[in-house]
């Protein structure tokens, strides 16, 4: 099984593929999300809600290509099922959204799917940090026991704006409720690249 499949399998176990991904998502680059004390996202692992508290990094694992390095990216954070699974009533909740992250190396190494999901994660790796360049435009909240789901888009070459007063700039609980993370990324035009998530584990 190929990285890709090993990928849209996990997140079809997981319902992410249809409830927030397309069905006919296929990933190119792999990357995970990294807290202070070191704790990471690595597709499906299981979290508990202190290991999140702080704004993570993001890292990415593999990208396809030079030109994909050069680019800018926006990476979304999401709930699927707020306030749970079992009452999923709010749909999607909107914990952070991040724009115009730049990757600082030009190039990696591929890596296979075991590396990343399985019994030996990559080294995590300054030359491997994702740089933010300015403010998040929905600052970070930590999740609840939902699943955490990150989607990493790519940015139009001619880059985008998100206008004052867009729902993205919404930091109330009631406000970032009933979002659309695959909507917001058809609205400005960003093409989805990759997937990561984590489980909430129960206090």
């Amino acid at each position: 099984m190929s990285d890709s499949s090993h990928v849209v399998s996990v997140l079809q176990k997981e319902k992410v593929i249809p409830d927030v991904v397309p069905a006919d998502f296929i990933p190119t680059i792999f990357f995970t999300i990294v807290w202070p004390d070191g704790k990471e996202a690595t597709l499906g692992n299981f979290l508990t809600r202190e290991d999140t508290l702080e704004e993570p990094r993001i890292h990415v694992i593999h990208m396809p290509s030079v030109e994909a390095s050069t680019a800018s990216y926006t990476l979304v954070m999401t709930d699927p099922d707020a306030p749970s699974r079992a009452d999923p009533k709010y749909r999607q909740f909107r914990h952070w959204v991040v724009r115009k992250t730049f990757h600082l190396k030009l190039c990696f190494k591929s890596l296979t799917i075991l590396q990343i999901t399985g019994l030996r994660i990559p080294p995590v790796t300054e030359s491997s940090l994702v740089v933010k360049t300015q403010p998040s435009t929905t600052p970070y909240r930590p999740p609840g026991p939902p699943p955490g789901t990150f989607l990493l888009f790519e940015e139009p070459e001619s880059g985008f704006v998100v206008p004052p007063g867009a729902p993205e700039y919404g930091i109330a609980l009631e406000e970032r409720r009933s979002w659309n993370a695959v909507d917001f990324g058809n609205r400005y035009g960003l093409k989805l690249v990759g997937v990561n998530l984590f489980l909430v584990q129960a206090d």
